[in-house]
């Protein structure tokens, strides 16, 4: 290889590389690297979800490699697209969209399907992080006002799929966005208050089976064969990992198959069971410097639209994490949340690595002053 034929390759390698944040790629690679070892052994029935589940990670980290270069000014004019888009979409799901399970998520484009409530998560904190940003100087309780209906729409179309679990995550990144930007604890208290108020109501418009999974979480055993499998099984696999696991592929409870959906939302059981409290510790630790990390990324975000997007992305990162850990160990109700860069699922991953892809183009252009 000649002299110029190296430099043209350093340079093609450092324009590939060019505005991916080490820290987070560092976080985030082993995360995903966790996952894939993982769905290795919960779907040993299954072998070819590993090899599409790699191929979705291949197809997310271009997408977030594509996020990373694209500048926070160009995603600020996406913001209103995208919401009008991905409301469209949720429309079209509930006129026709594929139902799977008794659940009509799905949209047919082509040969695949996807979800169109995972574009939600990505677009509903860009709309409201742009509609603060537009009244930055000015903010009044209607803009708040504006906000939450904003947000109560596509939630709704989302929990009438019905999809519990990506309703709460939709709502709580445009939550997120509206706590960030600054909404009076006093307003608050009020919305805590009609919240409550309308929890009777609230209850007898749930579906039989979201009602079910919130008085199995109370007590399991009532249904030990029904509803209240999926938690008894889940946590009997979380505590005889122990403290250092019973080791790669040889946990009993989900290559016996008692743990029901072991590939997504209860993935995290089959980790615990196989490297128990130090792998549980490692996964948490990973997840607290993904948060820390783009906490401090937001912390030096160069605009008002920019701190808010890349806060309320961390924050869900979160969300993501406490929630599907939290419903696997049985201390919240089982909502259908994907464990983050571990679960499989294509679409969700996608989702996720776009927002790190936005989180790494935030710190890229810290140094800009955006108007």
């Amino acid at each position: 290889m000649t002299q110029l034929q190296r430099f043209s390759l350093r340079r093609l390698l450092a324009g590939l590389v060019e505005g991916i944040d080490g820290p987070l790629l560092a976080i985030v690679l082993p995360l995903a690297a966790i996952g894939l070892v993982t769905l290795y052994s919960a779907s040993h029935d299954v072998p070819a979800r590993e090899v599409t589940q790699a191929v979705n990670f291949v197809v997310a980290f271009v997408l977030m490699w594509v996020a990373a270069r694209t500048p926070p000014q160009t995603l600020m004019r996406l913001a209103l697209p995208a919401y009008l888009v991905g409301l469209a979409l949720l429309v079209a799901v509930a006129l026709g969209g594929d139902v799977v399970n008794g659940a009509r998520r799905w949209l047919h484009v082509g040969v695949t399907r996807f979800q169109p409530s995972e574009i939600m998560k990505i677009a509903m904190p860009l709309m409201l992080a742009w509609h603060f940003h537009r009244h930055e100087a000015t903010l009044r309780l209607r803009d708040f006002a504006l906000a939450g209906l904003l947000l109560a729409v596509p939630v709704a179309l989302i929990a009438r799929e019905p999809d519990l679990g990506t309703a709460l995550l939709v709502a709580a990144a445009g939550f997120y966005v509206i706590f960030l930007a600054g909404i009076s604890w006093k307003v608050l208290g009020v919305l805590a208050l009609v919240v409550l108020a309308s929890l009777p109501p609230l209850w007898g418009l749930m579906h039989d089976y979201q009602r079910e999974r919130i008085l199995t979480l109370l007590d399991p055993s009532q249904d030990p064969l029904g509803a209240g499998y999926h938690i008894i099984q889940s946590t009997i696999a979380v505590g005889s990992g122990g403290i250092g696991g019973k080791g790669w592929l040889h946990g009993t409870q989900s290559h016996l198959e008692f743990i029901p959906e072991r590939h997504t939302d209860f993935i995290f059981a089959v980790f615990s069971e196989e490297f128990g409290l130090v792998g549980n510790c490692v996964l948490l630790a990973l997840y607290a410097l993904l948060i820390v990390r783009g906490m401090v990324i937001a912390a030096k975000a160069p605009s008002f639209f920019t701190r808010l997007l890349a806060g309320s992305i961390t924050l869900i990162y979160f969300t993501y994490a406490f929630v599907n850990m939290g419903m696997v160990a049985g201390i919240v109700p089982v909502v259908g949340v994907p464990l983050p860069f571990v679960s499989y699922g294509g679409t969700a991953l996608a989702t996720l690595f776009i927002g790190v892809g936005i989180l790494m183009s935030i710190h890229r252009h810290r140094t800009l002053v955006q108007t």
